[in-house]
């Protein structure tokens, strides 16, 4: 009984440390509902210029001004902010930024209910509001150029 206890909590440590070492990959799978959807706000100088203004409010402290991940917050994160600038992330559709924005994934909040007036969200929608949208088209504008 001790021998088969003692191999249990080698195993067990083994299997901890295995773990850590080789950290399982965690997708941020994204629901096909929301990969299909498109941003119902056109993007256009107004739209941006709100979208700046949420991402100034929501976004700039883990992202930083630029969306390089650089923020103030980001120090202290871990994994640390996503680059908003880089290819992978701007491939991506606007229906896969929103849900993330929406339902956050591990260090990353969830902002479905902070932006403003977009309380009563309907599930899988941009909501009644334009802000999802604006905020979007605003962070397009960090790619890489």
């Amino acid at each position: 009984m001790k021998n088969i206890l003692s191999m249990l909590g080698l195993l067990a440590f083994t299997a901890t440390m295995l773990s850590l070492i080789h950290p399982q990959q965690d997708p941020w799978k994204v629901p096909d509902s929301y990969e299909k959807m498109k941003n119902p706000v056109p993007s256009d100088p107004s739209s941006i210029k709100l979208g700046s203004e949420l991402y100034v409010e929501h976004c700039k402290s883990c992202h930083g001004v630029s969306g390089k991940g650089d923020g103030v917050k980001a120090v202290n994160l871990n994994p640390a902010p996503s680059d908003l600038s880089t290819d992978k992330f701007q491939k991506q559709t606007d229906g896969a930024i929103l849900y993330k924005i929406y339902f956050g994934h591990k260090e990353m909040p969830g902002f479905k209910k902070r932006i403003p007036d977009n309380e009563d969200v309907i599930e899988g929608s941009f909501g009644k509001t334009r802000s999802p949208g604006d905020l979007i088209n605003y962070l397009r504008t960090l790619a890489k150029k």
